[in-house]
């Protein structure tokens, strides 16, 4: 019996140990032929400690090495700008232009020459250019397959009016500032043809992705003027990458004439990608497009085509992202399909690979080149001349075809974003060499001006033409009612929290409102198919609603800072109430989990701060998550974060009153009690209600209305068999921290918690 116990571990120990002196005695047997084979081992004088650092400094110095090192350096200072600009209302995508501008010659590189030719050495750059452009045609992949065709069907007459004089306006101004600065700045040997149509289409270049997601974040995605917006910007994206296929055609081949050859082979390509390619895929869609997930082979017939599309059009001499672009536009017409394709590349392309890019990018852009006041004028010059055919181009042009004057400035505004597609195509000018490193830093510095310049010019139409008595009239009817505000992550725990809802206004449904928020989180990306997101993230709280016999409002939201947005919703709503779920985090309880949850102050910017500002102290021993620690710092009103364990009732509520300053949750129990008929146990842990008169005289009023509904226990701890027993513990965010610190036995057997802050 004993000998079957052991068994496992005797075959382990005899088998390991067995071949272990087996490979010991063929080592020293084979020590012997060195003899025969005439090896001498050479005595270098080094010692062993010498021998391991030069092989430490040998692998630091590994080209692997140095990628690995560049990547983690350029994701962390990425995180940080991008966080930096998230802040003050910009998209993050400045502040990772900005943090690649900084890691270059600019800052980094004039400043810290040492470190800067030790984390960048110039044999490096290939690596890192190389993996950028990876970055880049899976960026281009998603950005195809983003654009809906169909709208463009539907809406053309007025887009493509304003979308093409969005283009042909700045295009025929940048050749014109073209004229004035050829023979300054030109390189040599560029014909002025090549540089005028790259400073052009330079000037012509709208960011739609950063589009997409500002529209979606003020919450006019819905509205008549974001879908002309989203539409114009399509048509915008789609004639802008055909002209810029034509001109890198022209500039390769250096006149019209030479580069019909190539424009040919191009439509063929294209001709072959509609009636050929896409038929092909769409009957692949059609078959997998209504599955939950792809197969690989599937994912890899189509990751194929894309790598062939690139290569086709690199081959041609159109550049590789224009095949990137064109698979994504022509990828089956299914949303539930490309969803799935564009989540497994988003993430990869916009996190690890696009901030590469960015850094590249800021490697060959150096600032102090504009070193006088000339170059400055030049450069003030060419962000006129930018926001004048851009924005007042598109604005006119939005006019002309019957927007008011608050829409056409607003269209003007959001079309004049550049961001990352301009410093694609600024990047593909430097690489063909028609432009300088002078054109190309100021070019740079115009696309961050005009980035920048959008958020704030939005709010300043919004101000300008603020139309003050309808917000008025539609807060009026609604102040004097209880209003709840429900936010949620996903459906279960949206479903609890609307249980919960309900339960503290489910007699007085005329006197109150129930909204319930989703926010999802984008990052530049992710702009395609959002109604449809809307409708699955609501559907089943819809559902739950009707079960309960409930009416609700619901509000769904893009946005890059979602406890931010949380927030300001819940603060400026006027809210009585905002409930919130509440998820572990991953940072406690283990060795590791510790050691990333400090990793992660530094990769979160938010948790330094608190850190250093001694806010986070109050909830270092719990398990909250990052997010609600967020929310529960900025929240300026009553806040209930839910402990969900399969709560489903609200019949038995027990409350523990650690302290005096708990005797507002009383007035939580009266609505429970009045709603639902609940039972409710107060645990008085030290004797508050005795001595505080506040306290007392709420749980005599209390006990007055529902004699039967309330019971009041001393003592400092409570039966396990008892806990069972209750729905829901209510207690508050000050007493929650007490509870966790006491260590009391019966914490691990509370039934589902509302922690409430005040």
């Amino acid at each position: 019996m004993d000998l079957k116990k052991y068994k496992n571990s005797l075959f382990y120990f005899g088998v390991t140990g067995g071949f272990g002196a087996l490979i010991y005695w063929i080592v020293q047997r084979g020590k012997a032929l060195e003899k025969s084979n005439n090896l001498m081992v050479a005595s270098t004088g080094h010692s062993s400690w010498n021998d391991f650092i030069d092989s430490m400094q040998h692998n630091f110095q590994d080209p692997l090495a140095i990628l690995l090192a560049q990547i983690v350096m350029i994701i962390l200072v990425a995180r940080l700008f991008g966080w930096i600009f998230k802040k003050i209302g910009q998209p993050t995508v400045i502040g990772e232009i900005i943090a690649g501008i900084v890691l270059g010659p600019s800052l980094v590189g004039m400043y810290f020459p040492e470190f800067s030719a030790a984390l960048f050495p110039v044999e490096s750059l290939g690596n890192l250019k190389f993996l950028s452009q990876i970055g880049l045609i899976l960026f281009m992949f998603v950005i195809g397959m983003e654009l809906d065709i169909k709208v463009l069907k539907n809406k053309a007459s007025e887009a493509v009016v304003i979308s093409h004089a969005s283009i042909v306006i700045p295009f025929a101004l940048g050749i014109g500032l073209s004229y004035f600065v050829y023979n300054k700045f030109a390189p040599q040997g560029v014909a002025f043809l090549s540089f005028s149509l790259f400073m052009g289409i330079a000037m012509s270049i709208t960011a739609f992705p950063v589009l997409a997601r500002i529209v979606q974040e003020r919450g006019i995605h819905k509205t008549k003027l974001g879908a002309i917006v989203i539409t114009c910007a399509a048509a915008d994206d789609i004639t802008a990458w055909c002209l810029l296929a034509v001109v890198i055609a022209i500039v390769k081949a250096g006149d019209f004439i030479g580069s019909l050859y190539v424009i040919s082979l191009a439509v063929v390509y294209v001709l072959a990608m509609i009636f050929i390619v896409k038929p092909f895929l769409k009957r692949i869609g059609d078959l997998y497009g209504s599955k939950d997930s792809i197969g690989k082979p599937v994912m890899a017939i189509f990751f194929l085509f894309l790598i062939l599309s690139s290569y086709a059009t690199e081959v041609i001499g159109i550049h590789a992202l224009f095949g990137a672009f064109m698979m994504g536009a022509i990828m089956p017409d299914v949303s539930k399909f490309r969803m799935i394709f564009i989540e497994k590349v988003e993430d990869v392309a916009v996190i690890l690979l696009l901030p590469l890019f960015f850094v590249f990018t800021g490697l060959k852009t150096e600032v102090g080149l504009i070193n006088d006041a000339y170059l400055w004028k030049v450069t003030g010059a060419i962000i006129m001349v930018a926001v004048i055919g851009k924005f007042i181009g598109s604005a006119l042009a939005a006019k002309f075809v019957g927007q008011n004057w608050k829409d056409s400035l607003t269209i003007g505004a959001l079309m004049n974003t550049r961001g990352l597609m301009e410093l694609i195509v600024l990047n593909i000018g430097l690489e063909l060499k028609v432009l300088t490193p002078e054109v190309f830093t100021m070019m740079v510095i115009m696309a961050l001006v005009t980035t920048f310049m959008t958020g704030p010019a939005l709010d300043l139409i919004d101000f300008v033409f603020k139309n003050k008595n309808t917000s008025i009239e539609e807060e009026l009817p609604d102040t004097n009612k209880y209003r709840i505000l429900v936010s949620f992550g996903n459906n279960e725990k949206g479903k609890s929290l609307l249980r919960l809802a309900n339960g503290f206004i489910k007699k007085q449904k005329t006197s109150s409102t129930i909204t319930a928020l989703h926010l999802t989180l984008s990052e530049e990306l992710h702009s395609f198919n959002m109604e449809e997101k809307e409708k699955d993230s609501f559907e089943p709280i819809f559902e739950e609603s009707e079960q309960l016999n409930l009416e609700i409002d619901t509000i769904f939201k893009v946005t890059t800072d979602i406890e931010t947005e949380i927030t300001d919703l819940a603060n400026q709503g006027e809210y009585d109430l905002l409930l919130v779920g509440l998820g572990k985090s991953i940072f406690e309880g283990t060795l590791l989990g510790k050691v990333i949850g400090f990793t992660t102050r530094i990769i979160n910017p938010d948790r330094l701060i608190d850190k250093f500002t001694g806010k986070e102290g109050l909830f270092e021993n719990t398990p909250f998550d990052e997010r609600t620690r967020q929310i529960v710092t900025k929240t300026k009103m009553p806040l209930g974060i839910l402990i969900d364990k399969e709560f489903q009732n609200i019949d038995h509520i027990f409350i523990p009153l650690f302290k005096s300053e708990d005797a507002f949750l009383i007035d939580y129990a009266q609505k429970l009690i009045h709603n639902n008929n609940s039972k409710v146990v107060l645990l008085d842990l030290n004797n508050h209600i005795q001595s505080n008169f506040v306290l007392q005289s709420a749980i005599a009023s209390l006990e007055q209305k529902h004699a039967d509904n309330i019971a009041v226990i001393p003592g400092k701890t409570v039966d396990l068999a008892f806990l069972e027993k209750q729905d829901l513990m209510l207690i508050s965010l000050e007493s929650w921290k007490s509870l966790l610190d006491s260590n009391n036995d019966w914490l691990v057997g509370v039934p589902s918690v509302l922690i409430i802050k005040p």
